[in-house]
């Protein structure tokens, strides 16, 4: 274990969680919704590690919508109960949110601001027609620009965001698209997703994905479905040390990613 920092009141600590977002709204808390946030805050006041999600200043990193996963989500909080933290908060968590790693952090770090960068990794249900015409465009992606076209713009954001990396790649668990910034809109990296698979189809050319990518657009892209969408990284300048994820998180996985399997090949079967 790290050496403590000696605070004896409150402690910044950064945990790194995964969960699948299929039975959740989404990441941030809402009260009458199961949400990522609520179930942490939950966990933690029942553990004794804080008292409420606003004292402790509890966050994570970025939002991500119903449904969506994540191998690398940031969370922080602060408590006065840190060993309590680092040794209780899996064993309260639900089966479907866990944790791998775990760092101190200065007593101002927020995650959400405070990170380097994000990478989002979009699977595709199926394997689009035309790989070699997504891969041709998808440095077209690279760099700033306006992406009215393919996000949700909150009141006040703006919509240019610059992507750092951007990636399709294919092997034995599927086709992905892999991209990388600083930040991302919302429903942004399913919009783009969705539009190479346009490109994919025939249905949009280089030409118009050069044209959305210039903020001009009669009608935005619909983003992709959020299943296959997981927050894949996000990198900090931490120092982390690895939690051992409870046995009965990985079994309970395990098991419902072979009774998935089934389920599919079972549908597969009985398609007319």
């Amino acid at each position: 274990m790290a050496e403590d920092p000696g605070q004896t009141s409150q402690v910044r600590l950064a945990f790194q969680i995964g969960y699948i977002g299929t039975a959740f709204f989404g990441s941030q808390y809402q009260p009458d919704r199961r949400t990522i946030e609520g179930e942490i805050e939950a966990a933690c006041i029942r553990a004794g590690i804080i008292t409420n999600r606003q004292e402790s200043r509890l966050a994570l990193s970025g939002r991500t919508d119903r449904g969506v996963h994540a191998r690398c989500q940031i969370l922080a909080l602060s408590t006065s109960n840190p060993d309590r933290a680092i040794r209780a908060i899996n064993g309260q968590l639900p089966p479907d949110i866990w944790v791998t790693s775990w760092s101190y952090a200065p007593e101002t770090f927020y995650p959400r601001y405070d990170v380097i960068n994000r990478t989002y990794r979009f699977y595709f249900s199926q394997v689009p027609s035309d790989i070699d015409a997504m891969k041709d465009v998808a440095p077209l992606f690279l760099g700033k620009h306006d992406f009215t076209c393919f996000a949700r713009i909150e009141p006040g954001k703006t919509p240019e965001k610059t992507i750092d990396a951007v990636e399709i790649s294919y092997d034995e668990s599927g086709l992905w698209l892999e991209i990388t910034a600083q930040s991302f809109l919302w429903h942004m990296v399913r919009c783009i997703a969705s539009s190479l698979i346009q490109v994919s189809e025939g249905t949009l050319s280089r030409s118009g994905l050069e044209k959305y990518l210039s903020g001009a657009c009669k009608n935005k892209i619909k983003p992709a479905p959020p299943d296959g969408l997981i927050l894949w990284d996000v990198k900090t300048d931490l120092d982390w040390q690895e939690m051992n994820v409870p046995g009965f998180k990985t079994r309970r996985l395990q098991n419902q990613a072979e009774e998935l399997l089934l389920l599919g090949k079972v549908y597969s079967l009985l398609v007319p």
